[in-house]
């Protein structure tokens, strides 16, 4: 693949509702194993990034989380879906452009063509976490369904069909975050020292 300086020791592929907690428990793990071990690969910032050059849009505010994003959310889901058809690891290689840390954090897989192109080239590297929360809890945090958007392929995906490697329960009355993560952060260590010691 173009720009990749070498291949992954582990990639970790997360998937989850909007508002289950994604990108916290992403940014947990790589605050825990160091950037310099982890790298967070977010498939949505090079679908943002093709979509808003091709209509002229402000990329700033089409990453953030105001209502910028949402007015043009459904149609970029169409637009994303279109240029997946196409070709099916467009957002994926895109987005591991550059990455060149043992291990990848993927932190916003929502088709299972995303899990199926990272499984497929890196087969004995890749697992999959998929993170939960309750709709109430989501709804806490900001969330309300959206017809067109909720009910999509980039939210329901991954809902079925699908045996995960790991659930995490981003819930207050479940287990810490910390002790669901502890085997995950141990095959990541393991799968970081592996790497720098075939570096060597």
């Amino acid at each position: 693949m173009e720009d990749r300086v070498s291949e992954p020791s582990l990639v970790l592929v997360f998937s989850g509702k909007r508002k289950s907690g994604k990108d916290y428990v992403t940014e947990l793990i790589q605050k825990r194993l160091g950037s310099d071990v982890c790298c967070i690969l977010r498939l949505s910032g090079p679908l943002k990034e093709q979509y808003a050059q091709e209509h002229g849009l402000d990329l700033d505010q089409l990453m953030g989380p105001g209502p910028y994003k949402e007015q043009y959310r459904a149609d970029m889901i169409r637009w994303g879906e279109s240029r997946r058809r196409q070709d099916p690891g467009f957002f994926c290689r895109l987005a591991s452009r550059g990455a060149h840390q043992p291990v990848w954090v993927v932190s916003d897989a929502r088709r299972l063509s995303d899990l199926q192109w990272f499984q497929a080239e890196f087969p004995q590297q890749t697992r999959s976490v998929r993170v939960q929360s309750s709709e109430n809890t989501r709804s806490q945090r900001g969330w309300s369904f959206t017809a067109g958007v909720d009910d999509a392929e980039s939210e329901c995906g991954l809902d079925s069909g699908v045996e995960f490697d790991w659930n995490v329960i981003n819930e207050a009355d479940a287990p810490s975050l910390d002790e669901q993560l502890r085997p995950i952060l141990q095959l990541a260590a393991e799968a970081a020292s592996s790497s720098s010691v075939n570096r060597n």
